[in-house]
């Protein structure tokens, strides 16, 4: 019979901190603080930022506004750099996920509405991830797109089970794949010789066009993701959390080289991404929305650079899709221990998240609008995971000495009042 535990203690912090998540080592001992052992929780969240939702968001902005939203991608990442950082500090200061904070500190009103929006947010990401990995393999294979999509899930599933080995499989396998699209879109992009000058021009703030603000939004979305900040605050509280100031102050400059690699490099293949695309498309009069992006981007790459950049793109898909979901369905578990304190057996989540896309595609979907949709709804998730971010990091009863500066608060404010109004535009402009 199917059971959802749940894990009580004697008092809701207590309760908030007994995860299967995060509970295991909350005062790691000094040998723990070594670089190699303290690097890598960042590389796990890097891979949702260049997922096949952005390889969509950005071939779909490129194509159909050239150079123009260069300046989104570069203020998301930077963004999403500032978010994870904090995230990352929650969890090594406190040794509790942002989930468990929610969990602890706030009413049940609040624990029920955030976690019902963790897993809304949770099944789009998987949504996503699981639409572009069977595009990715529909493309390598030619097998229609719902049959690729239930093939997808499961080599997804599969590579849930590198946790089963400890966090280093995982996320060496992360890793690799960060390097490789990095060296795969650097290469295009050297063949390819986009516009230095439109790409300077395209760092200027405007949004010009009509449909620019929703493709904003979706680089918004596919970029500063909720689910990634509470599974990241759960990776450094589960790992790194410690007690010790000494250990804890190395930990945290440790980790802000973690966030500034791993999402530094993410930053630089969405940049790429968007270039390829710009250039890839130049003179080809746009593209809309709802077209076939993906599919006509792998056409125009064989056709420009030949069937093996066209056969790297695919792979691309498929590797970045079946990794990410994976970090889609650990947040979801994250989620849903920290704020409600109860669990559920992975396959039921995978089936939770498969099954939606899996009809939507066989019901005859268009697999990019789907996936491009999945993103835009990621955005109207950020400020819930933000505010409470905010909220925690900045509190001195929660962080004591190590929390947030004022302007530290204040920019991180100021970008989730421009998040929230950003969705506001996109809702008036459908």
């Amino acid at each position: 019979m199917l059971r959802l535990e749940r894990n009580e203690g004697a008092d809701p912090e207590q309760r908030s901190a007994v995860s299967v998540t995060q509970a295991a080592v909350s005062r790691p001992h000094p040998s723990a603080t070594s670089t190699a052992a303290v690097l890598g929780p960042a590389f796990v969240a890097s891979i949702a930022f260049v997922d096949p939702g952005n390889i969509t968001t950005a071939f779909q902005a490129g194509a159909s506004c050239g150079y123009q939203l260069m300046w989104v991608v570069l203020l998301s990442s930077v963004v999403a750099m500032l978010v994870q950082w904090l995230a990352a500090r929650l969890g090594v200061v406190t040794g509790m996920s942002l989930p468990a904070h929610c969990r602890a500190g706030w009413g049940w009103p609040a624990q029920i509405g955030l976690w019902i929006q963790g897993e809304l947010v949770a099944i789009a990401t998987d949504l996503g991830e699981l639409v572009g990995a069977a595009i990715g393999l529909r493309l390598l294979f030619g097998v229609s797109v719902g049959y690729a999509a239930v093939a997808a899930a499961l080599f997804s599933s599969a590579v849930l089970y590198l946790r089963r080995h400890g966090h280093r499989p995982f996320e060496l396998a992360v890793g690799s794949c960060l390097v490789a699209l990095l060296a795969g879109f650097l290469d295009e992009c050297l063949r390819l010789g986009p516009s230095a000058s439109a790409s300077v021009e395209g760092l200027v703030p405007s949004l010009r066009g009509s449909g620019t603000a929703l493709l904003a939004a979706g680089i918004l979305g596919a970029t500063v993701m909720p689910h990634v900040v509470y599974l990241h605050s759960s990776l450094t509280a589960e790992r790194l959390h410690s007690d010790v100031p000494g250990a804890r102050a190395r930990i945290l400059r440790l980790q802000r080289w973690d966030v500034g690699v791993g999402l530094g490099l993410a930053a630089l293949v969405n940049l790429l991404m968007l270039a390829v695309a710009a250039r890839l498309f130049a003179g080809f009069g746009g593209t809309n929305v709802g077209s076939d992006i993906l599919v006509i981007a792998h056409a125009r790459l064989a056709q420009t650079l030949g069937g093996g950049a066209a056969l790297i793109f695919a792979c691309t898909l498929c590797a970045s899709g079946g990794l990410s979901t994976g970090v889609g369905t650990l947040a979801g578990d994250v989620a849903m221990q920290g704020f409600i304190g109860r669990q559920m057996p992975t396959w039921l989540r995978r089936l939770v998240t498969v099954v939606p896309g899996t009809l939507m595609l066989f019901a005859g979907a268009d697999p990019a609008r789907v996936l491009l949709f999945s993103q835009v709804a990621l955005s109207f998730g950020i400020p819930f995971a933000l505010v409470p971010l905010i909220w925690f990091t900045s509190s001195r009863r929660v962080m004591g000495d190590a929390r947030n500066r004022l302007l530290i608060t204040a920019v991180a404010g100021a970008v989730t009042a421009v998040i929230v109004a950003l969705d506001v535009v996109v809702v008036m402009a459908s």
